[in-house]
């Protein structure tokens, strides 16, 4: 069975040209354009001023919480707010020190290094980011045995952007070296609506107000997931309707995809119906549970565990995974009851 970075590449390389050109250009360049996340634009916004002011470099700037809220995005509005370049990598990809300092070394004044997947920093790499983030200098060994010497290479300052979905993974002596610190959360329907719109402007889709609420409800208040499915949607307004995008072309969109009333998907599904109806209810754990809908446990804890607890469907608990009276409800299941015929909950 293919890892969650192979089936990641696979997906991406299936992607025709124009969804991958679509993707970029959905994404706001400035502040401004970004809908949503209030208080971290609001503190964003004041950092950067107060930085040009000063003629400083930026403090380094965490950014986590689950995929597809717009990390990334902010990492290149930080950029372009600047006025710098960015050099993207990601965790996974920096194996040795050397593929880091190679980097480092070749940033230039104010610039912004963005890490995708933070935690997945391998450790010896991520010692030489310590130094280079505090005292903007490197140490490297040159030579091996007794000819090895360590040599210090100065750096020219820069700001560090870290993207995580999973801060508890972060080591405490790099998560004390961020001095800017932003959790960005879902998305309220109403914003998701803004966000549908703009979307829709931008690719020249004719949608209106039912609509686009019809999307945004379903989106998992997940921007990622509303330019997906507006452009699934569109597909199939243009074949079954009239081109128009109105809350009943959407829903009968939806039906198609699978997609139901929560947003819930296919898998969100499956992982529900496992937990009641092979489970009992729960609590089972991660890997059991995941071996019971055939996918792998970080994908489960990653992607689809954060919205089933943020909209209440799914309690983790230290036995495991328990479902929530509210998932009984949804998925038209009868809550667990004991021995005695006592409800569980």
């Amino acid at each position: 069975m293919p890892t969650e970075n192979e089936r990641e590449s696979i997906a991406a390389e299936s992607l025709s040209a124009e969804d991958q050109a679509l993707d970029l250009t959905l994404r706001p360049r400035t502040l401004a354009e970004f809908v949503g996340q209030a208080a971290n634009k609001e503190q964003l916004r004041i950092f950067i001023e107060a930085a040009r002011n000063r003629g400083e470099v930026l403090d380094h700037v965490l950014l986590s919480g689950p995929p597809g809220l717009g990390k990334t995005t902010l990492a290149a509005i930080i950029s372009n707010e600047l006025g710098v370049n960015t050099r993207s990598t990601s965790g996974p990809a920096l194996e040795r020190q050397g593929d880091l300092a190679a980097i480092l070394t070749n940033l230039e004044q104010g610039d912004v290094m963005f890490i995708d997947e933070i935690h997945r920093l391998p450790r010896t790499v991520e010692e030489i980011l310590y130094p280079a983030m505090e005292d903007f200098q490197i140490d490297i060994i040159i030579g091996k045995g007794p000819a090895a010497r360590d040599v210090r290479l100065p750096l020219p300052r820069f700001t560090l952007i870290g993207a995580t979905t999973r801060v508890g993974l972060m080591t405490a002596p790099l998560l004390t070296r961020f001095g800017v610190s932003c959790r960005l959360d879902y998305y309220p329907v109403g914003e998701m609506v803004q966000i549908v719109h703009r979307a829709a402007g931008i690719l020249k889709i004719e949608i209106d107000e039912t609509g686009a609420h019809e999307i945004a409800r379903r989106s998992r208040g997940t921007p990622r997931v509303a330019n997906r499915l507006l452009r699934r949607v569109r597909d199939y307004a243009e074949v079954e309707a009239d081109r128009v995008i109105t809350g009943d072309v959407a829903a009968r969109a939806m039906v198609m995809l699978q997609v139901d009333d929560m947003g819930l998907d296919v898998l969100d599904q499956a992982v529900m119906e496992a937990i009641i109806d092979k489970f009992s209810g729960g609590p089972v754990g991660l890997k059991t549970l995941a071996s019971a809908v055939g996918e792998e446990p970080d994908t489960l804890e990653e992607v689809y565990e954060p919205y089933l607890m943020q909209i209440g469907f799914l309690k983790r608990t230290p036995r495991g995974r328990v479902a929530t009276p509210r998932a009984f409800k949804h998925l038209g299941r009868e809550p667990a009851t004991g021995s005695e015929g006592e409800s569980l909950f």
